[in-house]
């Protein structure tokens, strides 16, 4: 049986998944059973942050798979300590870790610990959490709640936990807020949403004003995180100082990870949260070789010249098909071109990976890109080359 066909027959089909199964990757580029070369404008949807291959991770994923991959949390795990202790430094914030398995997990964490702050902190028990439309912070039955997505809140998996309400615009929080608001979480620049930034006063404002009131902000920066938008956090840029955010996407460069981190330092207590699999020898490696290779490409200044040069080609692209494309939006390497309709979207989509180039789908029929972070100029130049090639063909 092809590869294709054992998919069909023994995966749940969860994803709307073509056909083409890629077998080898190096750096920006990706080859299918065929042998086609594809440009990674994607990077598996934001993960593959230090692009496929990558010599300084491999080499720490190998020698640190011959030593041990896995112990219980039970024991101490030194690299685990370690990229807490990298993570920490890097965001500037006084905060402590705690390692899942992935951006959904990130996000039950940070939901507990501010559901025990609400408990713990105040004479009438607080856990209503304040998101945006437009949000998306995971698909466990939690965190699908938490999204501000009808569209996410089948009733095929309902009742869905309580506690959770959506409002429109950033203004709109502060109307919501009632005695039992624990919390307010929001992505900085919305992933699955169309790639929308917040306004940056409004976001500041926010925070300050939330701090007022004794309730927590909680960033998710699953997809922003981990110099996605040029800086390490994205909350860095905005100028805040949220209570909790988490992690995952691109911090260990495809391997499983997931970090909520807290100001809240001592809220947990043993066996009030736990994962067997998280933060385990193999992950936390693999994280501390990702920043090892980002931390540099950020300090030399090649990551910032990454950004305005594919800032450039999209600008030229919006720009020679305005009846394509409406409006650019994003941050940093997390951006994205406002199609005009969402048959459109779908045909450039589709055009784009005929013509060898790999792009993604999101919110308000958005066209998103988010290639690795080490991506080099020879990749961003042929990729948008193929990418104009599909533009052509429409």
């Amino acid at each position: 049986m092809t590869t294709a066909a054992l998919d069909q027959a023994f995966v749940l089909s969860s994803y709307g998944r073509n056909s083409t199964s890629f077998v080898e990757g190096k750096g920006a580029k990706l080859y299918d059973e065929k042998g086609k070369e594809y440009i990674d404008f994607a990077s598996g949807i934001g993960v593959s942050s230090v692009g496929h291959g990558n010599p300084i991770l491999t080499e720490a994923i190998c020698t640190q798979a011959k030593a041990l991959i896995h112990t219980s949390n039970l024991q101490v795990i030194a690299p685990q300590a370690e990229l807490a202790e990298r993570i920490v430094t890097l965001s500037g914030y006084d905060m402590r870790c705690f390692f899942g398995n992935s951006g959904a997990e990130a996000n039950e964490a940070a939901i507990k610990i501010v559901r025990k702050y609400g408990e713990t902190h105040f004479e009438k028990k607080r856990y209503k959490v304040i998101t945006l439309e437009h949000s998306f912070h995971g698909r466990t039955i939690t965190t699908v709640k938490a999204t501000g997505q009808d569209s996410f809140h089948s009733p095929n998996f309902s009742p869905y936990p309580d506690g959770f309400s959506y409002v429109d615009q950033i203004d709109a929080v502060y109307d919501k807020i009632d005695d039992e608001t624990v919390a307010v979480m929001i992505e900085l620049v919305q992933g699955e949403g169309g790639v929308q930034p917040f306004d940056k006063s409004e976001i500041q404002q926010l925070a300050k004003t939330l701090k007022a009131r004794g309730i927590l902000l909680i960033v998710d920066e699953v997809q922003t995180g981990v110099y996605r938008t040029g800086a390490f956090l994205a909350s860095q840029l905005y100028g805040i100082t949220p209570d909790v955010i988490t992690l995952a996407k691109g911090l260990a460069g495809g391997v499983p990870i997931g970090v909520a981190m807290t100001s809240l330092k001592d809220i947990f207590e043993p066996g009030d949260h736990g994962s067997t699999f998280g933060g385990n020898f193999l992950s936390t490696r693999a994280g501390l070789a990702v920043l090892e290779v980002l931390e540099k490409e950020e300090e030399s200044g090649a990551l910032q010249e990454r950004i305005v040069l594919f800032d450039k080609h999209l600008k030229s692209l919006k720009e020679r098909y305005p009846a394509y494309f409406d409006t650019q939006v994003g941050l940093g390497l997390m951006l994205g071109l406002r199609a005009s309709s969402s048959e459109i979207q779908q045909k450039v989509l589709t055009a784009a990976f005929e013509a060898g180039v790999i792009v993604l789908k999101a919110g308000r029929n958005t066209v998103r890109f988010l290639p690795p972070l080490t991506i080099t100029e020879e990749e961003i130049n042929e990729g948008f080359k193929r990418f104009e090639k599909a533009m052509a063909a429409l």
